[in-house]
């Protein structure tokens, strides 16, 4: 299976501009671009399925540029319901070398990073307007899909204008770096064929494209968001034990799905992980085979390994060699409870509501259903003191199999 074939088979390619963009990419060495705005300090999952598809073009022989967009980022590209927060040109500057790194660490340092602010620092305000306005109709950027969606909100100059910035950054990079593709995701369609109408208009050349669906859930929700906050790509911001629980708990439906888009694997075998996963679901090869390729790809083998020890010390229970920061990974999203002194167990179970009475913590205690750091509890006289928790600081208690409660003794 050739390049492009195989891009269809994923499910990566949705709008396409060029005629014969397939013999491009199946017998040509190109140079291609893929950019993103520094409204971060670091991608999230959602952009590495991008990132993995501007990998895997650069795995076949295409050179890949990454634009960060120093340029771009100071007026944020226009959102469906409203503006975007304008953010520092310190703020952006620290979000540029976060990006940076990762993307060099992604690529192993092989992807030639580009910041579009380079080229728009010293162009004048009126030389963008003859030189790139004169060519782009107002009637034009009228008919894009999300300035529509915007005028009867209101849309701001500075938002209206984004497209010809993007639309410059291709003509550039196709003047300067002889970059003849751009690859993104469906939601820059009418960015993109800006730039490409640009190219044309002014120096009469054909340039190429193609776009990726967005990748959402079974809900239609963007991939990689969990409750509402990005699952991001540096691992001290979404550590791989977070992100080992995201990846094993996907949607069934959706599984097979991610690992086209997400992974290296080859098309045999993920086809073995489907037909594993339609005959014995509860197995989860499949989502075990995504998390390991996602986190293995970002963080390296030994993060990965670390968060499948993490998540099954946790499933069995047997936590008695858990850190500090290991404690503060695995039971980041619970609400801990205090304690100031030495207690009894009957005691702290009650205050800290994880028995009702006194007479259901003795219960619990007497049937082994508690567990103190790991440990199993029968003494009902069993003291909590300092020494005892977790660096001195942390108490893990598991009420029956699965209900875990994290205490901070201060």
């Amino acid at each position: 299976m050739k390049l492009y074939d195989e891009l269809v088979w994923r499910g990566l390619i949705k709008d396409v501009a060029g005629e014969d963009i397939q013999d491009k990419l199946d017998n040509e060495k190109i140079t291609f671009y893929w950019g993103t705005d520094p409204t971060a300090d670091s991608l999230h999952l959602g952009h590495y399925s991008s990132l993995v598809t501007a990998k895997r073009l650069a795995k076949a022989g295409h050179h890949p540029i990454l634009l960060c967009g120093g340029a771009t980022g100071l007026i944020g590209d226009p959102r469906p319901t409203a503006e975007r927060e304008i953010l520092s040109k310190e703020e952006l500057n620290k979000n540029l070398m976060g990006i940076q790194k990762q993307v060099e660490k992604i690529f192993d340092g092989k992807a030639e990073v580009v910041n579009n602010y380079d080229w728009f620092k010293g162009y004048e305000y009126t030389d963008v307007l003859r030189d790139v306005g004169k060519y782009i109709t107002v009637n034009y950027m009228l008919d894009k899909d999300i300035i529509k969606r915007r005028l009867e909100t209101g849309i701001t100059f500075a938002e209206f204008g984004y497209m010809i910035i993007q639309g410059y950054d291709f003509l550039w990079l196709y003047e300067h770096k002889n970059c003849i593709m751009q690859v993104e995701g469906s939601d820059q369609w009418g960015n993109i064929t800006t730039g490409i109408d640009l190219i044309k208009k002014k120096l009469g050349k054909d340039v190429y494209a193609f776009t990726m669906p967005l990748v959402v859930d079974k809900e239609g929700n963007k991939f990689g968001k969990s409750e509402g906050n990005a699952l991001w790509l540096d691992e001290e911001k979404t550590s791989s034990y977070e992100l080992y629980q995201y990846l094993i708990n996907v949607d069934d439906e959706m599984v097979i799905d991610y690992l086209k888009i997400f992974t290296f694997l080859s098309v045999e075998e993920i086809q073995q992980l489907e037909t594993k996963h339609k005959e014995q679901p509860e197995l989860r090869e499949a989502h075990k085979a995504l998390a390991k390729e996602i986190i293995t790809d970002l963080h390296g083998e030994e993060s990965y390994l670390e968060a499948v020890k993490m998540s099954e010390a946790l499933f069995t229970g047997d936590i008695k060699s858990f850190t500090e920061k290991d404690v503060e990974i695995a039971f980041k999203g619970l609400e801990p409870f205090t304690i100031k002194e030495d207690t009894n167990i009957i005691e702290l179970l009650v205050n800290a509501q994880i028995c009702s009475s006194k007479r259901e913590a003795r219960e619990f205690v007497g049937a082994s259903s508690i567990t103190f750091n790991g440990e199993k509890l029968t003494d009902l006289d069993f003291i909590v003191t300092k020494n005892k928790c977790i660096a001195s600081k942390y108490m893990i208690i598991r009420r029956g199999k699965k209900k875990y409660f994290v205490g901070i003794y201060e």
